[in-house]
């Protein structure tokens, strides 16, 4: 079920398109799916991942083109995941930023790297929050120094 591009949409103005959002998706969850890290968890829980990223499409088209394409309930499905730690979410953060700076024209890929960022930190207040754990959020952490997520930031 596809929609029109929101002509508002954060990623419209910077040449983002459904085939991007693909293109990025499946490269990205193809490292995920490799990685020491993040594969065990993803492959653990995704058992279909033809429809998953059939889903992650829809959810980054949503995202960046306010398609409107994606239903569902992120926040729930990632707070079951008893063996979700900071840790995962940071290499998350990083190999998306790596994949959208390879994948993407620059305007692009800092769309993507601060949409990933925003839900990144979300995710992981609200599992901390769900699991009743105390966290401080990155922008408390980060004052008075660049954020380190931002795709300029090539250190």
């Amino acid at each position: 079920m596809s929609r029109e591009v929101h002509p508002n949409a954060p990623g419209a103005a910077v040449g983002v398109s459904e085939a991007l959002v693909h293109t990025l998706v499946h490269a990205f969850y193809a490292r995920v799916r490799a990685d020491a890290l993040l594969g065990p968890v993803f492959n653990g829980a995704i058992h279909d991942w033809e429809a998953h990223l059939d889903k992650l499409c829809a959810f980054w088209s949503s995202v960046t083109l306010m398609t409107g394409r994606y239903k569902g309930t992120p926040m729930k499905a990632h707070a079951e995941l008893a063996e979700i730690t900071p840790a995962h979410f940071e290499r998350w953060r990083a190999l998306f930023q790596d994949t959208a700076v390879k994948t993407c024209q620059p305007d692009a890929a800092q769309v993507f790297v601060d949409r990933a960022n925003r839900i990144a930190e979300s995710l992981k207040l609200g599992i901390a929050l769900h699991r009743g754990d105390c966290v401080v959020p990155l922008v408390a952490q980060a004052h008075g120094r660049r954020h380190e997520g931002s795709v300029t930031d090539r250190t």
